[in-house]
């Protein structure tokens, strides 16, 4: 949505297709970070970004003793223009894109529209055939792009070659009311034998995850809904009662953790970008962050090219060769985190949390919580929005 909003303000011809009636899917990337806040900012979208319902997160503590915390992770001490991690409805977050994309003369959502499959003339790539609610039909383009995610029906129809890392564990997705109590909850995991769990504040409700190790989903489901209230409460027994609110395992969404990244991001009429051409871990929660940049980046070096016709291979591979560095440092960030910690702990090596000796050297050098912070928050090489998409704020 990023990449065609940015592309109609260059005055390119741009379709995005959607294959669901609307936007409302629960348990997708909710987490904005400050730069693609700042990308908000200077497309002149920020009034209308700042009435969405949003909670913000500015620090990740640590309980290290009891009544004594200790900042791991300080966004506030970012030198950014908006200093936090906003949680905020991805389907909101669309809606205003769709809008904003939908002033402009050259910007069409077809929605209920899902591609079946490639279309291809002499061994190029010149659209797609889709299935809509008026029957199938075809989509021609200079040039298509692989937005879909982790299963993109594009990448896997254009035989791109995927090196996949390993994962241990993958995520059980749920909600919990807000509990009455003023109590202030991290993203720290919670951590115990075999299991970890986040709690994530929203507006409204906490948004938990909770990770099991790769590939146990059915095993813990046949378990039944009183072993998984056990293992909520195990982590989080502030949750009460309230786990009662989980009358089936249905409530719980399970998310197949995938780690992957293709050898080359483009063939001749297609390119993939976000999950499609590189599926992220959750850790850190930047994989919407990192889709939203190859969004940027794309319209930045496609732009012009698209308004003369074709993008050539060389200007389609600019586009791996701009963000493949940033997307291969994080992902060897998110495997070491895997490693380290969420790896031993889902096989019940470890339940210590971080080292003693690092909780002192944060506890001695507070400063040191904006390293963590800018990692996840900023990242490596950040992108701004080009001229001809930035706009002063309608309101």
């Amino acid at each position: 949505m990023v990449f065609g909003l940015l592309l109609a303000r260059a005055g390119v011809d741009v379709t995005v297709l959607e294959k669901h009636g609307d936007f409302l899917r629960d348990f997708r990337g909710d987490t904005v970070h400050p730069t693609t806040l700042r990308l908000l900012d200077e497309l002149g979208l920020w009034p209308e970004f700042a009435e969405l319902p949003q909670s913000h997160v500015r620090n990740v503590t640590f309980d290290a003793r009891p009544d004594h915390s200790v900042t791991m992770v300080s966004f506030e001490r970012l030198r950014q223009p908006h200093p936090y991690i906003a949680m905020v409805p991805q389907w909101d977050l669309l809606n205003l894109l769709a809008e904003a994309a939908a002033a402009e003369p050259t910007f069409t959502l077809r929605m209920n529209t899902e591609v079946t499959e490639l279309l291809r003339e002499g061994g190029r790539v010149v659209g797609v055939r889709y299935q809509s609610d008026d029957g199938p039909g075809e989509l021609r383009a200079d040039l298509t792009v692989g937005c879909d995610g982790r299963t993109s029906v594009v990448r896997q129809d254009a035989g791109l070659q995927v090196t996949e890392w390993p994962v241990s564990f993958d995520v059980w997705w749920f909600r919990l009311p807000l509990p009455d109590s003023d109590e202030i909850f991290t993203l720290f995991p919670r951590i115990a034998s075999g299991k970890a769990l986040i709690v994530i504040p929203r507006t409204d409700y906490l948004q938990i995850a909770l990770l099991i190790p790769k590939g146990a989903d059915a095993r813990l489901r046949a378990r039944g809904l009183a072993a998984f209230h056990a293992d909520v409460l195990e982590l989080f027994p502030e949750a009460g009662d309230s786990v009662e609110v989980i009358r089936s395992l249905d409530d719980v969404k399970h998310l197949d953790v995938r780690l992957n990244r293709l050898h080359r991001w483009h063939t001749d009429g297609l390119l993939c970008i976000g999950d499609a051409a590189h599926a992220m871990s959750p850790a850190g929660g930047v994989g919407i962050n990192m889709a939203v940049q190859d969004g940027v980046a794309a319209a930045r070096l496609l732009a012009q090219p698209l308004r003369r016709g074709r993008p050539s291979d060389r200007e389609l591979g600019a586009v791996r060769r701009r963000r493949v560095v940033p997307t291969a440092l994080t992902q060897a960030f998110q495997r070491l985190f895997d490693k380290r910690l969420f790896g031993p702990v889902v096989r019940g090596e470890d339940t210590s949390g971080p080292p003693p000796g690092l909780i002192r050297l944060f506890e001695r050098m507070p400063w040191l919580a904006v390293v963590p912070a800018y990692v996840v928050g900023v990242g490596v090489l950040p992108e701004r929005a080009p001229a001809f998409a930035r706009r002063s704020a309608r309101r």
